[in-house]
């Protein structure tokens, strides 16, 4: 699946599709990775410049990744509810902004993480590996991931129940 993040055209069609207010919630079905899938490792840099895998940040928790950008509208209405879910689950599950390259550098989105006092972990995308292992439709894409490293939940838009993905993952885990 070819993904279009990096283009103009990405930014001014999500842009038009919240004026219009025909984002949905979207689904593995729908796009992005099949939701069963095992989690995919990709190469990302930490934002102090480290080089790391993906993978290496999942750990034996479940874990919430969103594909975000400082310039995304719906990431902006969705940041409420994911910080109160890092607050909430704190220590229960791994939270893993993943910046995607298109109009952003590493720095940009430290600066942005800072002034916001945003947790949890940030990597940056710089050559879209993780939004293409993911198949990340567009930014604000959620990806829940299990203990097992399988794909439970995916997602787009700001009106996600982010709280309800994580207490599922982690009370099937009981």
């Amino acid at each position: 699946m070819k993904t279009l993040f990096g283009t103009t055209f990405v930014r001014y069609a999500i842009a038009a599709a919240v004026v219009a207010g025909s984002i949905h919630r979207a689904n593995a079905q729908e796009g992005g990775i099949a939701l069963g899938a095992d989690a995919p490792s990709a190469k990302v840099t930490l934002l102090d410049g480290t080089q790391t895998d993906l993978s290496k940040l999942y750990g034996d928790k479940p874990v919430v990744l969103e594909f975000w950008a400082t310039w995304c509208p719906l990431c902006k209405k969705l940041e409420p509810s994911l910080q109160a879910a890092r607050e909430k689950y704190a220590g229960k599950a791994t939270f893993v902004g993943v910046g995607v390259s298109a109009n952003q550098t590493a720095s940009k989105q430290k600066e942005y993480i800072d002034k916001q006092h945003l947790t949890g972990e940030y990597v940056f995308d710089a050559n879209d590996a993780a939004v293409k292992a993911f198949m990340a439709p567009h930014t604000s894409y959620i990806v829940v991931l299990d203990r097992n490293h399988k794909v439970v939940y995916t997602g787009v838009g700001p009106d996600q129940n982010v709280d309800a993905a994580i207490k599922k993952v982690l009370d099937d885990a009981r």
